[in-house]
């Protein structure tokens, strides 16, 4: 595929028009001032503009499928505000190894000081493996630092040497403590004591891990389901499978654990006010599962799960930390929450789930301040400060996929809140309020209303934004039929019910088994009396519904 020609603004304008379909077309622009908008003269304009070009038929696919929207894995980020120590201190285990490997990759100026940072941490661990593979990175990091044109001579930037008496030993105790786990899980699978083979498999398990065997990890949590006696043993196998799960990166897996830990007694049957254990279970599940959502790009589903965490118990730093809730939650819910939906779940104080996510963005002022600027139509301010923020949100290893979806989902949110409450709008102060070019916001606009987000029209000439005329008559008639319909349909429902009630009608299913009862097929409607007074004596009583048909019997 050869490279296309840069098109200009009112290339773009024409490009769009070109590929709306064709009862769109002759609506997307209004005449202006010089003149009408000829529909043959544009798309002349357009084959010329476009001559020896891509068809666009061949370039009009999904958004979603498109490679150009694919997330970049090769970027660079020069100018990070990140405190790299303080940032390392929120995690544990293996998430705080990654996390620094990954802004390692990301981040020349951060990288030595944190693959330093990673190479100490790994020394607590098994992981002999990613011991070496951080190793030969931090070598070839400072390489290339002592080799750049503008290092200082004598700066004494030096790689540790690679500690091969570590190397060994640590080889050697992981091999002598996986033996004797084995042989522990193997004598208490002849005792047959679930508890302790339980016990035996976390244990082989958490040993699997610490080696950065992740698979093995896996394998062992997900057998000691077999041997789980109470609801809190089959919660606490759920948290490990999950955990090794996020490390893993297999969502699916994730998701599944988490509707099985929700689905026991312990928790699905609690209402209320629950206790704090019960607390910290829900949020470390929550908070997964808002990872595996926002991993699947299911970005309102995402923040749903994240506005549902406790701040008082919020305690995970084998996968997050409470500053990544507050992010997290807070970006995906400007991304895809209405006006409504923002004010009730981030910006008030109604619910207890809103109080707790608040006392979440108190962790993060920038994000609380972002998500106040954008309730308050402030669009330009709000940008701002999310640019100034992007560079750490893409050191950031579940987030960096989905920067630019997310923000490119923010900003036409605000464009279509911006421009909902007018009937025209100027695109010129427009371009103001969202620090922009008129023709940059004419792109942007025109890609909006060939999505059908923006029921509008441009006049490209005078550039402006007109609402597009609808039929107010008609359309409240339509409301209002719907609506007749729809209390018809309930008042019946309703007649029906207190009938059903009035009458003491309900459906009972026949059994089939033995004892002399009629089997029935198909559910029986049985019309049952309220209950009476016995019968006075020498009285046949009187006969009901229920009991007709035995007297029946009896008289024959």
């Amino acid at each position: 595929m050869r490279d296309s020609p840069a098109p200009s603004a009112a290339a773009s304008s024409v490009t769009a028009l070109y590929c709306a379909p064709p009862s769109s077309r002759a609506d997307l622009f209004l005449p202006g001032t010089a003149g009408d908008f000829s529909l043959s003269a544009s798309l002349s304009a357009c084959t010329l503009l476009y001559e020896g070009a891509v068809e666009p038929m061949q370039i009009d696919v999904d958004p979603q499928e498109d490679p150009q929207n694919a997330p970049d894995v090769n970027y660079v980020v020069e100018n990070p505000t990140l405190d790299l120590e303080q940032y390392a201190a929120s995690y544990s285990g293996l998430m705080r190894i990654e996390r620094l490997q990954f802004i390692a990759d990301h981040c020349p100026p951060l990288r030595v000081e944190a693959l330093k940072m990673a190479l100490s941490f790994v020394q607590r661990t098994f992981n002999v493996d990613v011991y070496e593979d951080i190793h030969r990175k931090l070598s070839e990091a400072t390489r290339e630092l002592q080799n750049a044109p503008d290092a200082i001579p004598e700066s004494g930037v030096e790689p540790p040497p690679l500690d091969t008496a570590w190397v060994e030993a640590t080889r050697k105790k992981a091999l002598l403590k996986l033996e004797k786990l084995d042989t522990d899980l193997k004598n208490y699978k002849g005792n047959s004591i679930k508890e302790s083979i339980r016990r035996g498999h976390d244990d082989l398990g958490d040993h699997y891990l610490d080696c950065g065997d992740l698979s093995n990890a896996l394998k062992c949590y997900s057998r000691a389901r077999d041997y789980c006696t109470s609801a809190k043993h089959v919660i606490n196998m759920c948290l490990n499978v999950i955990k090794v799960s996020v490390y893993l990166q297999n969502w699916s897996h994730v998701l599944s654990y988490v509707s099985k830990a929700e689905s026991t007694p312990e928790i699905a049957e609690q209402r209320g006010e629950r206790d704090s254990q019960t607390q910290a279970i829900l949020t470390k599940l929550k908070c997964a599962a808002g990872l595996a959502e926002l991993a699947a790009r299911k970005y309102k589903q995402a923040a749903k799960c994240f506005l549902l965490a406790s701040f008082d118990h919020c305690d995970f730093p084998e996968l997050l930390s409470p500053s990544n809730v507050a992010v997290y939650g807070g970006l995906c819910a400007l991304a895809t929450f209405d006006r409504q939906e923002l004010q009730r779940n981030s910006s008030s104080e109604e619910s207890g789930a809103c109080s707790s996510f608040k006392l979440f963005l108190e962790l993060e002022p920038q994000v609380r301040d972002i998500i106040f600027k954008f309730y308050e139509s402030k669009y330009a301010s709000c940008l701002k400060m999310l640019d100034e923020m992007k560079d750490n949100l893409l050191l950031d290893m579940y987030l960096a996929p989905h920067v630019r979806t997310l923000y490119t989902q923010i900003r036409n949110r605000a464009l279509i809140q911006y421009f909902s409450p007018y009937v025209s709008a100027d695109m010129r102060k427009m371009a103001t309020a969202f620090n922009t070019t008129v023709a940059a916001l004419e792109d942007e606009l025109t890609q909006l209303i060939l999505e059908g987000l923006i029921n509008a029209r441009i006049d490209s000439h005078s550039k402006i934004l007109y609402a597009r005329d609808v039929d107010q008559r008609s359309t409240t008639f339509e409301k209002s039929l719907l609506m007749g319909k729809e209390f018809q349909r309930r008042a019946k429902a309703m007649i029906l019910r207190a009938a059903v009630l009035r009458n003491q009608i309900h459906v009972k299913v026949g059994s089939g088994g033995a004892g002399g009862g009629q089997a029935h097929a198909h559910p029986q409607l049985t019309a049952v009396s309220p209950p009476q007074s016995p019968p006075r004596e020498g009285s046949q009583g009187e006969l009901t519904p229920a009991n007709s048909q035995s007297r029946m019997s009896t008289n024959m």
